[in-house]
């Protein structure tokens, strides 16, 4: 059985490739200091309580369980905190990161997929965003995750490492079968706020803004299932596996939802209206965010399945109303 590291496999979308890289054969070994991970959510293969910072426990983990390759989850990821803390995003999105990178390659370890984001695109320049995009990112959040995709790319040619990066748009909904979901503290992300909200376990839902250049107002993200997005990680890594080369791919559908419409989605599987309130705009984000998947979708064998937002917001209510963490 071929074991593959997981930095950050406690985590929301780590903790979900983990369980589909047991399903497709392999051991998942999670290193996370469960700052914000959660023990409970590392089911499917062992768990090494540390710092990715730590070469010692990097170098140990390689050698005991013969580690293959590699998935970079473990990275600061809230819009509105790297602007209010830039300092935090440029220590862990950037220092912890490479020093992760350092410890693979030191240790032997030779692919590495990475973990990151639409935000490196900034504004959009175009309907649909396509990885030729320019990325001009306009908060802390995507110009740390940027920074580091550059660094992949030095760090690539000065070494055997070979790299995937997967440019997560919206991650959302829930495991399919009720054993993970989003849980972060605090929440920011709007589908498990309006799940909250619809349960009555949370706030009445803010709306970030009703003023953008967009048809209803509110902001147009791409929505992506997580089952769907760590089902792209078991496709790249794959094609790693295989002999593949270094690469950048978009992960998302192709088609926006703006939160107006996500929000009548949640109210029309309620059969009730969602309490809300309309606040200011978020600093730092963009009116449209829309993936161009060509590439994925035509490179690897992969395409979205649960991605419709039924789905997406019906898992995300299940796990908010019976979570197990």
């Amino acid at each position: 059985m071929k074991a593959i590291l997981v930095a950050g496999g406690a985590g929301y979308i780590g903790a979900q490739t983990c369980k589909q890289l047991a399903a497709a054969g392999f051991l998942p070994v999670t290193i996370d200091n469960l700052s914000t991970g959660y023990r409970q959510a590392v089911k499917w293969g062992p768990l090494v309580e540390a710092d990715i910072r730590d070469r010692n426990a990097i170098a140990s983990t390689v050698a005991q369980y013969d580690i293959r390759a590699a998935m970079h989850f473990a990275a600061c990821s809230l819009v509105g905190e790297s602007v209010q803390n830039p300092v935090k995003y440029y220590d862990n999105n950037i220092g912890a990161a490479v020093s992760f990178a350092s410890g693979l390659i030191e240790s032997g370890v030779k692919s590495l997929i990475f973990s990151s984001t639409a935000a490196v695109y900034g504004i959009p320049k175009t309907d649909l965003i396509t990885e030729d995009h320019p990325t001009i990112p306009i908060n802390p959040y995507g110009a740390t995750k940027l920074a580091f995709e550059q660094a992949l790319h030095w760090i690539a040619r000065s070494s055997d490492l070979t790299f995937t990066v997967l440019r997560y748009f919206n991650a959302s909904g829930a495991d399919l079968d009720g054993e993970i979901g989003e849980s972060h503290d605090p929440e920011t992300h709007l589908i498990p706020l309006l799940s909250k909200a619809a349960i009555g376990s949370g706030a009445p839902l803010s709306i970030f803004g009703s003023d953008y250049p967009t048809p209803d107002g509110t902001p147009i993200r791409d929505y992506i299932h997580v089952v769907d997005l760590a089902a792209a990680h078991i496709a790249a890594l794959q094609r790693m596996l295989s002999g593949g080369s270094s690469s950048i791919f978009n992960v998302g559908t192709g088609v926006g939802a703006s939160v107006a419409e996500v929000i009548r989605t949640a109210e029309s599987i309620l059969a009730k209206e969602m309490p809300r309130r309309i606040g200011p705009r978020r600093e730092g984000d963009p009116a449209v965010l829309v993936a161009d998947p060509s590439r994925i979708l035509h490179s690897l064998d992969w395409a979205p399945r649960f991605s419709d937002l039924h789905t997406i917001i019906l898992t995300a209510m299940w796990w908010q109303k019976n979570r197990f963490y």
